[in-house]
Formats: structure tokens, C-alpha cells, sequence
């Protein structure tokens, strides 16, 4: 269930965002070689931390006429990485990623907020170590096309989000490192 929720996500995202393709109903599938989250934190008060997580996995299921869908995205905790493979190891220990008992998180979506025909949030929930919240990915923009090597009908786009690790459980480290999570997730997926 949790694999099928998070798929619907990132293809629904990339539908829901943009009134280019079709008005029926579709599946849309991510392509993991484009499709991330990143994150940023502040770091002892002086730098920003940054990293990524992926290649996402995820699918969407989404009916732009009736604007509802539904999305699902995987993102493999276990696979994070900030270019320091010691800082890597370090976050995916136990009192921060825990991605050993964890090792990956879910977004799961069904309400899209459009301004027209424009995708501007998707409103789901997410999990992280066990632990749901719910979260909003604002779209900064979003479109779709035809894609230009498999010629299908493609969707994609970049969305940002807030989180506090310590909602989820991972205080290690505050204040020194803060506990305001920067998200920015670029998803591209592909019409099945």
C-alpha cells in the first residue's frame, strides 16, 4: 500500500500540476533518473547543510478534468547523499534517519490546490521513521509535453516544503543544528 501511495504521488503531482495533457483520467510513473528531494538545514549557525535523497520511486493516478488524483512517493532514507560519505553514514544512524529499521519515507497525496488550470500545492502526508505528518509541497512550476526521446506524454516539475526533524523524532544534534527542514523535490514522470 504504502508503494502504491507514494507512486501515485509523484504521477499525480506531475498531472495535477499543469492542464497540457489529457483530460482522462491517467497513470503517470516517475522517472527516477530525474526525480529527487533535496534538502537544506542549517548548520551551527553558519552554513546550510545540503543533500538529496533518491532516485524517487512513485506513480500517480490523476483525472485533470475532475481535478483529482492521487500520488505516492518513495524516498529512500538509505540513499541520502551530502558529498561527505562519514556526514551520510552518520544520518543514517539511528537517532536521526534511522534507515536501518526505516529505510525509506512515503508522501502520499490525494487534494490538489489549483489556481485555474495551474497546480499550485499538493497536500498529503509524509513519513519519516514511522511517523506521519501532514506536509504541503508548493509548486513552483510545473508542465507537460510530449517527452522528446519516447515520445509520450510527459509531466514534471519542482515543488518546496517545511519540515521540524524533531516531529519525527530526530532531536540529535539541536540547537546547533536547527530543526527547520528546507524540502525541494524535482519530479518528472512518464504517461503508462
Amino acid at each position: 500500500m504504502k508503494r502504491t501511495l507514494l507512486a501515485s504521488l509523484a504521477a499525480g503531482t506531475a498531472l495535477a500540476a499543469h492542464g497540457i495533457a489529457g483530460a482522462q483520467p491517467a497513470t503517470y510513473r516517475l522517472d527516477p533518473s530525474h526525480s529527487f528531494v533535496h534538502f537544506e538545514v542549517m548548520h551551527f549557525g553558519t552554513a546550510t547543510l545540503r543533500g538529496r535523497f533518491g532516485p524517487l520511486a512513485g506513480v500517480a493516478d490523476l483525472d485533470r478534468s475532475a481535478r483529482r488524483g492521487e500520488v505516492s512517493l518513495i524516498i529512500p532514507t538509505r540513499i541520502v547523499s551530502t558529498g561527505l560519505p562519514v556526514l551520510d553514514s552518520r544520518l543514517r544512524q539511528g537517532d536521526l534517519l534511522a534507515s536501518s529499521e526505516h529505510p525509506d519515507a512515503y508522501f502520499v497525496a490525494r487534494n490538489f490546490v489549483f489556481e485555474g488550470d495551474v497546480l499550485r500545492e499538493v497536500r498529503g502526508e509524509i513519513t519519516l521513521r514511522g511517523i506521519s505528518r501532514p506536509l504541503a509541497l508548493r509548486a513552483l512550476g510545473f508542465s507537460c509535453g510530449t517527452h522528446p526521446v519516447l515520445q509520450r506524454e510527459w509531466c514534471g516539475g519542482d515543488f518546496e516544503a517545511e519540515l521540524r526533524r524533531s516531529d519525527f523524532g530526530m532531536s540529535f544534534g539541536l540547537p546547533l543544528v536547527a530543526d527547520r527542514v528546507r524540502l525541494q523535490v524535482q519530479v518528472e514522470a512518464i504517461r503508462d
